[in-house]
């Protein structure tokens, strides 16, 4: 039995205070399981204006302080709230530096993180609330890691890298003017080659690192899936692990769910068919059980597979019946192709461009198929969450997709989903064909449905592990302590 550990989370999204994508998933869901077997748990994120305080009324704690920065002193304040009432959420308040309609793609993200994590880790000095491990998440957090250590502060430290293709990367002139050039300097003379971005301070500087799937920790390490990374983190290969990301039960359950037209589970999955009426008739598309229908819930971006869907789909629009739903924001190259293909196909392509959390439960629930052709993929919840629904994956074979998505055997007695390898338009069009031929199979789909909505993805297994992990960053932190002493 682990002794309780205090543990502080430190990220730049959390659901359901702002979420642009998986990170505010995992942090807005992890914690809250970690606190069920006894922890106590706390996050810290900044306080965006987008936040929405009549929903999460906020408190302020303790007294306003100030933090350096290369222009001027700036002010903090901490206010307060909470996930399910009880899990504190400590917001740090700057105007000049959050008050924004966004979560990112500010001019200054660096500079906006940066002062995050130096306000981060003066926070538990400032509630009087001292945690065992700090956890932190991608590069937006990074110097939190590196205060931590800079600091010798008795905190152990934990990074996740959620994705490694996001780096917070920047160049000399702003290391200069950073105030990070000497922190930089001599963690150079542990790792010589280190790239000049914050998600290599994070990956050096922490006590334990983990990744968001097994297969994701592996790739990493490899020149096609290290995004520059791969020598530094081989360097702290005995301190990687990787632990798959689970789903929110609460949130995601087509029994309880209030975001769909019927609910259902696998005793009812024949109301499953009155969600997906629903979704063609909110999609504009014609109302026909009968006809697969695909989902995407996504980015647009090559990440995701929208360079390859792009040659693809000529022939998934000839060789299949099947209609495309397509939800979500990314880059306008994309918008404009999938734009342009449902104004070609208007009764067998939906695109709607926006971040729309109702509809995405709908697709989730209402899809036959949940296509996720991503070119690499750390994790990927979206699956997960399909499956929950009853909505079978087709999915490219990388990252966290192998891991939680076997391919379906050809009598669709074994596996999950419809799997393939190679990333190009021809396996992609042939994994939707063996998809679509598969769906008048109604007995042996039927038999699909049920297997796929009882796997476990709960994220308990998951927070298990990361228990282990957190006892890891312990006992490696104070071995750190103790080289230092002698």
């Amino acid at each position: 039995m682990v002794q309780p550990l205090k543990i502080l989370f430190c990220a730049a999204e959390v659901s359901p205070l702002a979420k642009v994508g998986g990170l505010a998933d995992v942090v807005g869901s992890l914690p809250k399981a970690l606190a069920k077997l006894g922890h106590d748990v706390r996050i810290t994120m900044p306080h965006y204006s987008l936040i929405d305080e009549k929903t999460h009324p906020t408190t302020t704690v303790g007294r306003t302080f100030t933090i350096a920065t290369k222009k001027q002193p700036e002010q903090v304040t901490i206010q307060s709230t909470a996930l399910n009432g009880n899990l504190p959420v400590y917001l740090i308040n700057n105007k000049t530096y959050f008050a924004r309609p966004a979560v990112y793609g500010e001019a200054d993200d660096l500079e906006r993180f940066i002062f995050f994590s130096n306000a981060a880790i003066a926070l538990p000095q400032k509630i009087g609330w001292q945690p065992d491990v700090i956890h932190c998440h991608d590069w937006h957090t990074a110097v939190t890691v590196l205060n931590a250590h800079r600091l010798k502060t008795p905190s152990a430290t934990v990074f996740t890298v959620h994705n490694l293709a996001y780096q917070g990367a920047f160049d000399d002139s702003f290391l200069a003017s950073s105030g990070l050039q000497e922190d930089f300097e001599s963690s150079k003379k542990l790792f010589p080659s280190l790239s000049l971005n914050m998600m290599a301070l994070g990956i050096l500087h922490s006590d334990m690192i983990t990744t968001v799937s097994q297969n994701y920790a592996q790739e990493i390490l490899t020149p096609e899936y290290g995004a520059g990374m791969e020598s530094l983190l081989s360097f702290r290969k005995d301190q990687l692990q990787g632990i798959v990301n689970g789903i929110d039960y609460s949130e995601f359950d087509p029994a309880t769910d209030p975001l769909i037209a019927a609910n259902y589970d696998s005793s009812r999955i024949w109301r499953k068919a009155v969600n997906k009426l629903a979704l063609q008739k909110r999609a504009g598309l014609p109302q026909d059980e009968h006809i697969p229908l695909i989902g995407m819930v996504t980015r647009l971006d090559e990440q995701k597979g929208f360079d390859i869907l792009e040659k693809a789909m000529d022939s998934i629009l000839k060789d299949t019946n099947a209609q495309l739903v397509v939800l979500g924001k990314g880059r306008e190259i994309y918008h404009q192709l999938m734009q342009k293909v449902a104004g070609q196909y208007p009764d067998r392509v939906a695109v709607i461009i926006a971040f729309d959390n109702p509809l995405a439960h709908l697709i989730y629930a209402g899809a036959d198929y949940f296509l996720m052709p991503s070119r690499f993929e750390p994790c990927g919840l979206g699956q997960m969450i399909a499956m929950r629904y009853g909505t079978i994956p087709i999915v490219r074979r990388t990252g966290g997709l192998d891991e939680t998505v076997p391919d379906l055997s050809p009598d669709l007695k074994l596996g999950r989903g419809f799997v393939f390898e190679s990333y190009d338009g021809d396996a992609l069009v042939l994994a939707i064909k063996r998809a679509v031929a598969a769906f008048p199979r109604k007995e042996a789909w039927q038999q699909v449905l049920l297997r796929i909505m009882q796997t476990e993805f709960s994220w308990e297994a998951s927070a298990k592990k990361y228990e282990a992990v957190y006892e890891r960053a312990i006992n490696h932190h104070k071995n750190e302590v103790k080289a230092r002493a002698d």
